[in-house]
């Protein structure tokens, strides 16, 4: 038998994300958007409610929620403000679960309790110039040095890179062994030869903070080596099997919010004597938007189901991110042209929505490459 209804716990965390949503985000949006703010008072807030360590353990400080809960939060952030969507799915899936899993009781001790309440904000660098899709080609090294490692190379579209506390970094400790020599470090962002490089101008999501980052002679305590030499190219896959739950989440969020929007605007709209939302085109558009969201929804908990319950999610997890960010664009499109020239003008929040969707198609992931792990996963 399939229970489709949450659970107490879930019900409350969906709730308090929505009423969060509703009033310390939605107001603020375009205001974070346009000045490209990082949204520094709002994540302190976020900590504080235990968005920032959700599946943590309460030993660490952790809300100690299930992976449902945790995509049903993300959802609703995002519906808010999608760049506090993304901040949020890197910080606890990409920086969080990975320090827990890899990490030793030293790593966890240090970290985890901070950066639960939100004292410490994480991001995730692995892309380089030559190095995306190709997660295993990354170019930057990481040499032993006595009790340290020496790292040298140069980072891009390190979400969060010029303003979170700790960096998850992935380079190379023997360029011989191709992704086998890949290993992981945790950064602080204080660490001398580590600065921020070029701050992207982007589409959308702009209030999230994308840069470069360049390590030059950075020089790392190997008590920071994450996992083990060689392991972190396991260590990444894992980590966006997580992450990519969180962006199949945010996509359906943003979604929604489009789909609020137009519902919202169809009603008050008059054209030809009467409200839009009484021509069938718009009826069909808004249908159509309402039944792939809730497909989207259905594929992100599933995801997430399995993921509970200690089984491999990786094609599940590609499954809902590849179907959501596809449904994602195509609603947020749907809305702009339901609200016709208005949906065009910045100060309409859809136009806000059709740029900030487009990205959740290629980060942790292009839609290319989450096709390529399912099929793989069919045809193995």
């Amino acid at each position: 038998m399939i229970d489709f209804e949450l659970s107490e716990d879930q019900q409350m965390m969906r709730d308090m994300a929505r009423d969060f949503a509703d009033k310390e985000l939605k107001p603020v949006a375009q205001k974070l958007d346009e000045e490209a703010i990082w949204p520094a008072d709002i994540l302190k807030k976020m900590g504080e409610l235990g968005f920032l360590g959700m599946t943590l353990p309460e030993e660490f400080d952790g809300a100690e929620m299930d992976p449902i809960s945790y995509a049903l939060a993300i959802e609703e952030i995002s519906r808010g403000e999608a760049s506090c969507g993304v901040i949020m799915s890197i910080h606890d899936s990409l920086v969080c679960e990975l320090i827990l899993e890899f990490g030793t009781d030293e790593q966890k001790k240090r970290f985890l309790p901070r950066l639960a309440r939100g004292e410490l904000i994480g991001c995730f660098s692995l892309t380089e110039s030559g190095a995306g899709s190709d997660a295993g080609a990354v170019a930057t090294t990481a040499a032993k040095e006595g009790d340290d490692y020496v790292l040298n190379g140069t980072k891009i579209f390190t979400t969060g890179g010029p303003y979170a506390d700790v960096i998850i970094v992935f380079a190379s400790t023997d360029r011989s062994k191709g992704s086998k020599g890949m290993s992981t470090f945790i950064v602080p962002k204080d660490t001398p030869g580590l600065e921020v490089g070029t701050i992207e101008h982007k589409m959308g999501m702009n209030a999230s903070g994308t840069s470069e980052l360049v390590l030059t002679d950075c020089r790392v305590s190997k008590d920071l080596l994450l996992g083990e030499e060689g392991q972190g190219f396991k260590i990444a896959l894992i980590g966006f099997d997580a992450g990519r739950i969180g962006i199949a989440a945010q996509a359906v969020g943003i979604a929604r919010a489009a789909l609020e929007e137009s519902i919202k605007y169809a009603k008050e709209r008059e054209q030809f004597g009467k409200p839009i939302a009484r021509f069938q085109a718009v009826q069909w558009m808004i249908a159509d938007m309402a039944t792939q969201i809730d497909a989207a929804r259905l594929l992100t908990l599933r995801a997430a189901h399995v993921k509970s319950q200690g089984k491999r999610f990786s094609k599940e997890a590609a499954m809902a991110k590849l179907f959501a960010s596809e449904t994602c664009v195509n609603a947020t499109r749907l809305a702009v042209q339901i609200h016709g020239g208005y949906g065009y003008i910045k100060e309409y929040a859809v136009e806000r929505h059709y740029r900030d969707a487009k990205i959740t198609e290629i980060y942790e992931g292009t839609s290319e490459i989450m096709r390529m792990i399912i099929s793989g996963a069919l045809l193995r």
